[in-house]
């Protein structure tokens, strides 16, 4: 079952590389409101398709375009399975709730 009792949420890793600071740090703080910060530009978020729709659209507005690069990676139920971590991090967990 997905975050919060629902079975239509999936586990996307959203990655970032964005070299201006200020745009940087709006784009953490629009992802913390979705996901857990796992590594220095890393979230993974369970997220409803309109969930989806929203971070999108806030990211959208945060980034430049020409600049900044955003990944969102959709995992499937298999493939969160097999996560792997090496060393002391943990695996992708379903979160409480966290506030968009």
């Amino acid at each position: 079952m997905g975050a919060r009792g629902n079975k239509d949420t999936t586990l996307y890793v959203v990655c970032y590389d964005i070299p201006d600071d200020r745009r940087r740090n709006k784009v953490h703080a629009i992802l913390s409101g979705f996901g857990a910060w796992t590594q220095y530009s890393v979230f993974e978020c369970y997220l409803t398709r309109q969930e989806v729709v929203m971070l999108r659209a806030r990211l959208a507005k945060a980034m430049h375009e020409r600049q900044d690069t955003i990944r969102l990676y959709a995992l499937c139920d298999a493939c969160r399975e097999r996560v792997e971590v090496l060393g002391c991090g943990e695996r992708p967990r379903e979160p409480q709730a966290y506030i968009c």
